[in-house]
């Protein structure tokens, strides 16, 4: 038995970086293009197409691929997609572009040339629409929605030649993987099936008994970080890094577990952000998708358990993955481990809630972490990294983080 297939029809993985010679003579051409400064967002949606993690997709999508994602998970052309892919610019650039033209892709913080697209479509959406589709609210202290209302007038398609990756490569050298580089991993390994555990927080006692649960099923486990923008308060990626390797080193089975990293950034979608993270996981070469609790949500915008449900509402055979749906888990002072709602039937006064975000603000504001919370190990990495900052983060709690359910 083999590796689940890349998304897509074709079934095989559709990286769009360009080779070194392909690379000089496109660099050359891009000198005299016009430029088109992408966000942040942008930037690492047009990487995960360089490196293959949104295969098959060709490019930012144009508006009926647009429509159909927000309202059917579809494409024009019957692809299962769960989030728009798209590029925005101001009017004023737009009205000076013609169809088929050539524009170089310019990323708006490094100012690096990282790509081209040919223009075929400029259209215009209704963004609020998109938001309320997409994140269920238009409120812009969702993060995600704040992006996609501040994006430019315009939107505009094609497909796309990707020049570098250098933007994230560089800083995390040590765990930035492609997917063929994990695929040929796993297949040296042996492993058929995989479950991946995506991770922006450091891995506290649930993460770890989600990722355990998950090497009982399967053959190992992906725990894949997020390199890519984070909201204010979450932590650093080269901290949950060392983190995350001061754990697996202390207290997993040598060769069960594979830490990478990836350069999408968040978008705190939830439900609908799951499903993206499972496209592009099966990409990666995952059999599985862990969803635990909240799955890339922020705030009270979703229920604790929507991502799950999800998935049962997406069409039939949209994917080859399958998410491992785990529920609610916590330590048990009666239990003596870390357990779930399914597994134990003790009250809430002996259960001590693990969460990412109260670990954070635990650290953050000095208090006491609790015993059972997180190894030692982990909580000696994070405390210097707290220390070390010079502001106090002000991070705010889901009210089911505090306890309630």
């Amino acid at each position: 038995m083999g590796l689940v297939n890349p998304h897509g029809k074709e079934k095989k993985l559709k990286p769009l970086l360009l080779t070194p010679d392909e690379l000089k003579e496109e660099k050359q051409k891009a000198k005299g293009l016009p430029r088109v400064t992408m966000t942040s967002r942008e930037t690492s949606d047009l990487i995960m197409m360089g490196i293959g993690a949104f295969t098959p997709l060709q490019g930012f999508m144009g508006k009926e691929d647009w429509k159909g994602v927000c309202d059917d998970f579809m494409t024009s052309q019957g692809l299962f997609w769960p989030i728009p892919i798209t590029l925005s610019t101001t009017r004023e650039t737009a009205d000076k572009l013609k169809e088929g033209q050539e524009v170089g892709l310019i990323d708006e913080e490094t100012r690096e040339l990282m790509g081209s697209m040919a223009v075929q479509e400029r259209y215009t959406i209704d963004k609020a629409y998109e938001c309320k589709q997409v994140f269920k609210t238009t409120d812009t202290e969702h993060p995600g929605a704040a992006k996609v209302i501040a994006q430019g007038e315009v939107n505009l398609a094609g497909p796309v030649k990707v020049f570098s990756e250098s933007y994230y490569p560089e800083l995390y050298r040590d765990v930035y993987l492609r997917p063929a580089e994990t695929r040929k991993i796993f297949q040296e390994k042996g492993w058929s099936t995989v479950a991946a555990l995506q991770l922006r927080n450091p891995m506290h006692r649930s993460h770890e008994y989600l990722a355990k649960i998950a090497i009982e099923i399967c053959d190992g486990v992906l725990i894949h970080q997020l390199v890519g923008k984070l909201k204010a308060g979450d932590i650093p990626a080269e901290v949950r890094v060392k983190a995350v390797n001061a754990l697996v080193e202390n207290y997993f089975v040598k060769d069960t577990c594979i830490q990478a990293g990836y350069p999408m950034e968040m978008r705190y979608g939830g439900p609908r952000e799951a499903l993206l993270h499972a496209v592009f996981r099966q990409n990666y070469g995952c059999s599985h998708l862990i969803v635990g609790r909240d799955h890339a949500g922020v705030g009270e915008y979703y229920g604790p358990f929507d991502a799950h449900r999800i998935f049962d509402e997406i069409p039939k055979g949209s994917l080859e993955l399958q998410p491992l749906k785990i529920d609610w888990t916590f330590y048990c002072h009666k239990c003596d481990g870390v357990v779930s709602m399914r597994t134990c039937p003790h009250g809430k006064e002996d259960r001590l809630l693990l969460s990412g975000t109260m670990l954070r603000k635990m650290l953050s504001s000095g208090e006491e972490v609790p015993n059972h919370y997180s190894r030692p190990e982990v909580l000696a990495i994070l405390r210097d990294y707290y220390s070390s900052l010079e502001e106090k983060v002000e991070i705010k709690l889901h009210k089911y983080a505090e306890g309630e359910q």
